[in-house]
């Protein structure tokens, strides 16, 4: 072991944007990841990291600084026994080096083998880190400026994570969160579908999440998807396929164990599903079941990044539907104004969409005066919210304010017209 080696992991780690402190953090994390027992100390590191010769990790150890680095323990500058370490050359041309596979000691380092992918640039946990940073900021930009600044950005991260699938060598465990992410935005994709309007785009891209998920064997992020395949079935129609996805989700959420949130999204897709169906009874068992789930979130410690969005204002906002799709506005309106009062203010987008709602069942309710101040004050906030869901929801109450002659309709409808105007340049 050279003083040059010595220096290779340091290099290494704050080129991955690495602390010692972080970087143990790091390494913990991922361990649990890969489901390895090992774990580090910041005077190991340093150990490691300035010792010449250093102390070899063990192989537990190994296993988790190849899955974060994407590389083999010798090119990190440790002095490898050779049968913790295999190197093989691509048999179809034995006097060229293509590409280096790493091949794992079967066992302890199965979790880390080398992907045979292309030729590129290693892809370490780092990058994998970076990438998972961007597609969580789809969930805000979401929430925050709508679907449509979401889908220019799903674009360009989808891009990004095929071509390093495609491209970068990896580790096993590194090319499985490419292939999960994959399918996450997969998902997203399928809610932009939903929310802008273009329902079989959005069915198509439920079918390529469906099938990515089942590959990285990961049931709920079946759940996930097709949850957002039932608002979609619903849009276009299909209840029954709606109905067979909502219960599919609740068998693979059951057999996962999913905690309370999960199963309280699924309850009022159950509920949505009979909303829709003109089924009132089935709709209030079904809000039965989710304030029962609700009762229990305050315990749920693991909640999936895409139900996060669920809470007692999804319930109110549920049992509104059922009575305003049952010509029942005047005692959905309550609920609705709970609805409204009860969302966070990160949620934008479902704010502004919930208001709409509310003005809506206060015009059919005759309250004019109120639905028109609501549809104001929407108009007034919802200037950076870029979703067609939402502004279809705008057209349609300026549909319903032209059939009610009054000074307060004939404004909101300048005022909408304008908005309508805008959204086209």
């Amino acid at each position: 072991m050279t003083g040059r080696g010595v220096k290779r992991l340091a290099a290494l780690r704050r080129e991955a944007g690495y602390t010692q402190r972080s970087f143990v953090t790091a390494f913990g994390r991922e361990a649990v990841r890969l489901r390895v027992h090992a774990s580090i100390s910041v005077r190991q590191l340093r150990r490691w990291e300035c010792e010449d010769p250093p102390p070899l990790p063990h192989e537990s150890q190994q296993t988790v600084l190849e899955a974060l680095f994407g590389m083999p323990l010798a090119e990190m500058g440790f002095a490898v026994p050779p049968h913790r370490m295999s190197v093989s050359a691509p048999v179809s041309d034995a006097g060229e080096v293509k590409r280096r596979t790493f091949v794992a000691d079967v066992g302890a380092l199965a979790a880390a083998a080398l992907a045979p992918a292309g030729p590129g640039p290693r892809f370490g946990s780092a990058d994998v880190a970076h990438l998972r940073g961007r597609l969580d900021d789809l969930y805000r930009t979401d929430h925050k400026a709508g679907s449509m600044p979401a889908l220019k950005q799903s674009r360009r991260l989808e891009e990004q994570i095929t071509n390093a699938l495609g491209n970068a060598r990896y580790t096993d465990g590194v090319g499985r969160e490419l292939q999960t992410m994959l399918a996450e935005l997969h998902g997203h994709r399928a809610w932009y579908g939903y929310d802008g309007g273009c329902i079989e785009e959005g069915r198509a891209a439920c079918a390529e999440a469906l099938a990515a998920a089942q590959l990285v064997d990961s049931p709920l992020l079946q759940v996930s998807v097709l949850e957002t395949l039932v608002l979609l079935a619903v849009r276009s129609g299909r209840t029954w396929e709606a109905a067979s996805a909502v219960e599919q989700a609740h068998r693979l959420a059951t057999r996962v164990g999913a905690g309370p949130t999960v199963h309280l999204l699924l309850s009022l897709r159950d509920a949505n599903v009979a909303t829709h169906a003109g089924d009132s009874s089935g709709a209030r068992r079904a809000l039965s079941r989710a304030l029962r789930h609700l009762g229990k979130t305050d315990t749920d410690v693991d909640v999936p990044r895409w139900a996060r969005f669920v809470g007692p204002f999804e319930v109110d906002y549920a049992t509104a539907d059922m009575y305003a799709r049952a010509g029942q506005p005047r005692r959905a309106v309550p609920f609705l104004r709970s609805a409204v009062r009860g969302m966070g203010g990160d949620l934008a987008r479902n704010s502004a969409s919930y208001r709409v709602r509310l003005a809506q069942v206060l015009l059919t309710a005759g309250e004019v005066d109120e639905a028109c101040a609501e549809m104001c004050a929407v108009l007034d906030g919802c200037g950076g919210i870029s979703s067609p869901r939402l502004l279809a929801k705008m057209r349609a109450f300026q549909r319903a304010a032209a059939e009610v002659d009054g000074a307060a309709t004939r404004a909101c409808r300048e005022r909408l017209r304008e908005t309508v105007r805008g959204s086209r340049t």
